[in-house]
């Protein structure tokens, strides 16, 4: 298991234990935000990743350190992002419901803009990497997001229609404050490329909120890849290859090459 070049705080708190062994090992509570950096030598560029876990843990292994050191093996630098989880305890109380932006931006503001700068998001880490993407002065090459709840949680784009919030509270309110690639809500539209990776019949996370964006990158001219792999299972990842979505590392690469120049 190879261990990160460096912890960088970015909040108050004591550390967060890593829990399980790995390669599954998770983040169950977030006390404090961190970056766990895996540096190369001579990077070409340097990408945040946000791991998923539906905003209630982080799969730190399987979706944080695994693409770490798959985008290590391309040239670029990682920082795997431990952000604090909305309607989670808190010393004072629960984390407000854009905690996890809060951090994301603090954690963009650790990482260099010498070279250029990527985020990556798996599952709910994409739609904090596509919130992130949205904001002004990102300063980003490019956002890759893939099987990421990003708009069809939002009360008013709910697919399959009638599905319940999610608790806690916070968590179903920030996915109301950012739908990201709406249209309608043009706060949420990234400012810079992104790339998608999506299954086509996933019951977790539907192919709505991929289409959604679709449809608002073609209406306004979006620098969108998207890919919808047909048999994929939800939550693939890195690991879970054996169909088309095996090829989606490498567009991604290839992708990610392009736009660093």
């Amino acid at each position: 298991m190879q261990q990160p070049t460096e912890i960088i705080v970015l909040s108050d708190g004591p550390a967060n234990v890593i829990e399980g062994a790995w390669p599954d090992r998770t983040i169950d509570v977030v006390a404090r935000a961190e970056l766990h950096a895996f540096r190369v030598e001579a990077p070409k560029g340097r990408v945040l990743v946000c791991a998923g876990g539906g905003y209630l843990r982080l799969m730190h292994d399987r979706e944080g350190v695994e693409a770490a050191l798959w985008l290590n093996g391309l040239g670029y630098d990682a920082y795997v992002l431990a952000h604090r989880l909305p309607g989670a305890a808190s010393p004072d109380g629960v984390w407000p419901f854009d905690i996890a932006l809060t951090d994301g931006l603090a954690a963009l503001a650790k990482i260099s803009t010498d070279l250029p700068r990527f985020v990556l998001g798996l599952s709910s880490g994409g739609h904090l990497a596509g919130t992130l993407a949205s904001q002004p002065g990102a300063d980003l090459s490019g956002a890759l997001i893939a099987y990421a709840p990003i708009n069809a949680n939002h009360r008013d784009y709910k697919a399959p229609a009638g599905k319940p919030d999610y608790p806690p509270v916070e968590k179903q309110a920030f996915y109301d404050a950012w739908p990201i690639g709406v249209a309608a809500q043009p706060h949420g539209v990234p400012v810079c490329p992104v790339f998608l990776a999506y299954a086509l019949l996933d019951e977790v996370v539907p192919v709505e909120h991929a289409l959604n964006f679709i449809t608002t990158a073609r209406d306004l001219k979006l620098d969108l890849d998207a890919h919808v792999f047909g048999q994929a299972p939800h939550g693939f990842a890195l690991r879970e290859l054996a169909g088309t979505q095996g090829s989606w590392p490498e567009l991604a690469a290839r992708w990610m090459a392009a736009k660093a120049g």
